[in-house]
């Protein structure tokens, strides 16, 4: 029997992946982690044969995120990263709970563009390396922000959705997680999401300002997205804003 796998996107401190692997001891796990050197976390995550943690800024996986060819123009054309993933290295979970540090050492052109270049690394990825029937636990914010509807939205259409609001530390918080399990990762809606945040990815990180607005600007339509999606979005995130209303 092969072991379940696990690929953590942004690891440290490592309490999410620790409780995953004490309640599947046999599982193996890949995490990735912004070195300290950066301003990244300090790992907690006790170490052991069957994780293997790779320190660095996934926002520079060039390879993985379909880039061959970087511009030599670039500011930080030396930075960017080799292939990370095989394409056929597949996890029955993947996390993505990253978000962006402000202890973060990064180059100031970034800073307007850096959330959005992290939350679509850690989509496509995620999403192009989750097994058929695997699931992805992403960290999203505000259930009726224009993205995360949009997001919940794509990813409905492929895999079964819930949300986990945890009482503890963000009861008052708009902050929740999307639990979206049996993902069927070759849909062709699934493709496609992977394609969008990919080209999301380049031209947040090598276009110009105005080919990022004019990214930004394009969305789905709304009417049709409340036409197919209204119910259930109401539906999930009723128990959210309940919890949080209860709190404030």
């Amino acid at each position: 029997m092969t072991s379940p796998t696990i690929l953590d996107m942004c690891m440290a401190p490592g309490g999410f992946l620790a409780t995953t692997l004490n309640l599947n001891p046999r599982a193996r796990a890949l995490g990735f982690s912004l070195p300290i050197s950066e301003g990244g976390h300090k790992v907690l995550l006790p170490t052991g044969p069957n994780v293997t943690l790779r320190f660095l800024d996934i926002t520079m996986l060039a390879a993985d995120m379909g880039i061959a060819e970087i511009p030599a123009e670039h500011p930080e054309a030396e930075r960017f990263l080799s292939q990370q993933l095989d394409p056929g290295q597949l996890f029955e979970l993947v996390l993505c709970d990253g978000q962006v540090l402000r202890t973060h050492s990064r180059a100031a052109y970034r800073e307007k563009r850096e959330a959005r270049r992290l939350s679509v690394t850690q989509l496509a990825i995620g999403l192009e390396h989750v097994k058929i029937g695997g699931t992805m636990i992403v960290l999203l914010h505000q259930v009726e922000a224009t993205d995360t509807v949009s997001l919940l939205y794509r990813f409905n259409k492929f895999s079964s959705v819930e949300f986990f609001k945890p009482t503890r530390h963000h009861t008052k918080r708009s902050s929740f997680y999307m639990i979206a399990t049996n993902i069927q990762s070759q849909h062709c809606e699934a493709i496609l999401a992977v394609e969008m945040w990919k080209k999301q990815w380049k031209v947040a990180t090598f276009g110009t300002d105005e080919e990022y607005k004019e990214l930004r600007a394009a969305c789905l339509n709304e009417e049709e997205v409340l036409g197919e999606f209204g119910t259930e979005l109401v539906r999930l995130g009723r128990k959210v804003w309940g919890i949080q209303a209860k709190a404030l």
